[in-house]
């Protein structure tokens, strides 16, 4: 082993595949990278408020995957890659507060301290990586936009300060723009996933839902929310996805992934030459009736022609006349969010706290409401209002103990998923790939927000979609494409994605700045 110094380690886009290279040639171990991305976040995390919780036992944990490297045992390829996760996944040791001051004791609430791991995060452990910290979203991740009502304050894009970083997943965005670490862990209920990776000009993957468990991440919807890798290149979203993938007694809905998960992984079928032959969906009103800038229609005709390059055959607005434009509802007239599926809410809270064990300070929902009275999350002015507007929530809040009767939110997924199905057997379509925002970002602190092509019908539908960087607007704000294909294929949607990003490499660095 040579002699190396933290400071000696270029971090700029390092991937799973470079890090690996890296333990493998001796040119660093595990704890020296660990201590390399430290002294990164501690100079630059002050001005962009990523990570919120720090894992004190992180050097200490990568060195003894060093030495059990150095023993000679065979290691998965996430073993010592330093990693962050979502704030609201539960981490034994740390609390688990939703973005909200009522939920952390160090802002004047209480604290939830789970007893055990979620899943996810247990699989991440399970993986060998190496959890830095935990990072911040907005209260109760209510908005795809920006984390600015956080306890923590306002998470910053690790493009350009000025631009909003995405939501809820801010600070896991911002930390994998940033360099902070490696990859990490995000979440979605409705576009939580897609808004910051597309923000910030990065790769994330929203799964089909059943394929990673949710169980353990402070819920919005049990039936929508997804937990997914952003990462900076796809090739390492993939690994991740296999770590995260399977499934869990815990949570019984992954049962339905049991036979749908490729035996090679993930990154089985990556393929520079993948998109040849392949035809995909362009976007149109048979979608949705919304229109794009001008200069987001600008950048899709150029994506379009490198998409014609690399051998796709593309198809014209393939669900023109197919009824699936119809089926999308605002929860309140002149909104642009569906929130069906987040009726049962309620229960959702009651179940999560049952599983976050039994010293836990809030045991039930009526105790979390009771507790949070003082910005009643679901009242006139809280973070949640829209629910009120929402019959089957307010009922099943009177008695959140019994399951919420989701009866028409499945019928809606069925509905969603067979007209989606037709038009693709249809057209022959292998996907759909369309801008994923309606145009260039917002101010931080303006009053746009981010408009997903795809949020919340991908959410619906339990539909798997993909992030990819396709260049950048006039104000260097990050241009993302978002792919959507069938429930399953996975590995199929991310072979194109891979193909994509490997003909056009238009991820660029960002240069950090202080505040």
């Amino acid at each position: 082993m040579t002699n190396v110094n933290a400071k000696t380690i270029d971090l700029t886009e390092l991937t799973v595949e470079q890090v690996q290279a890296g333990f493998a040639s001796g040119a660093f171990t595990s704890e020296k990278l660990t201590e390399a991305y430290l002294e990164r976040i501690a100079e630059f995390n002050p001005s962009y408020n990523a990570i919120v919780f720090f894992n004190e036992k992180a050097v200490e944990e990568a060195r003894a995957i060093d030495k059990r490297r150095a023993a000679g045992e065979t290691l998965g390829p996430l073993a010592g890659v330093p990693v962050v996760v979502k704030e609201a996944m539960d981490m034994k040791g740390f609390p688990t507060t939703g973005g909200w001051s009522l939920l952390y004791s160090k802002t004047g609430g209480v604290d939830l301290l789970p007893e055990t791991d979620s899943p996810v995060v247990a699989r991440m452990r399970k993986a060998d990586t190496v959890i830095l910290g935990k990072t911040n979203i907005p209260v109760l991740s209510h908005t795809g936009s920006h984390s600015n009502g956080s306890w923590a304050g306002s998470t910053y894009n690790s493009v350009d300060r000025e631009f909003l970083p995405g939501g809820s997943s801010s600070g896991t965005a911002t930390a994998v723009g940033g360099n902070f670490c490696v990859l990490g862990l995000a979440e979605e209920t409705a576009g939580s996933i897609q808004n910051p990776a597309a923000a910030q000009g990065l790769v994330g993957i929203k799964p089909t839902h059943g394929l990673v468990p949710n169980t353990g991440v402070l819920p919005l919807s049990s039936l929508r929310d997804v937990v997914g890798p952003i990462a900076r290149c796809v090739r390492d979203a993939a690994l991740t996805l296999d770590a995260l993938a399977g499934f869990s007694m815990e949570d019984p809905k992954t049962l339905a992934c049991v036979g749908k998960i490729p035996k090679g992984g993930y990154i089985s079928k990556l393929d520079k030459n993948a998109l040849k032959g392949k035809r995909i969906g362009l976007y149109g009103p048979g979608w949705r009736a919304s229109t794009f800038s001008e200069e987001t229609t600008g950048l899709y005709e150029r994506a379009q022609e490198e998409l014609k390059k690399l051998g796709a055959e593309l198809v014209d607005d393939p669900f023109a006349n197919s009824g699936f434009m119809e089926l999308r509802k605002a929860v309140l007239p002149g909104a642009e969010f569906d929130a069906r599926g987040m009726e049962s809410i309620a229960y959702d809270i009651q179940k999560y706290l049952e599983r976050m064990g039994s010293s836990v300070a809030l045991k039930t929902f009526a105790e979390f409401a009771e507790a949070t009275q003082k910005e009643d999350a679901f009242g006139p002015d809280g973070t949640l209002n829209y629910m009120s507007h929402v019959p089957a929530f307010v009922e099943s809040a009177k008695s959140p103990s019994t399951p919420t009767d989701m009866t028409s939110f499945i019928d809606l997924r069925e509905t969603y998923l067979d007209i989606f199905n037709t038009v693709f057997n249809k057209h022959g379509l292998d996907a759909v790939i369309y801008p994923q925002m309606q145009g260039p970002l917002g101010p931080l602190h303006g009053d746009e927000t981010i408009d997903g092509m795809v949020v919340s019908e991908v959410n619906i539908a339990g539909l798997p979609a993909v992030t990819i960087p396709a260049g950048f607007y006039a104000s260097g704000a990050p241009f993302n494409l978002v792919i959507v294909a069938r429930q399953w294929t996975e590995a199929e949607m991310l072979a194109i994605a891979y193909a994509y990003e490997q003909g056009t490499r238009h991820r660029k660095a960002p240069e950090l700045k202080k505040a």
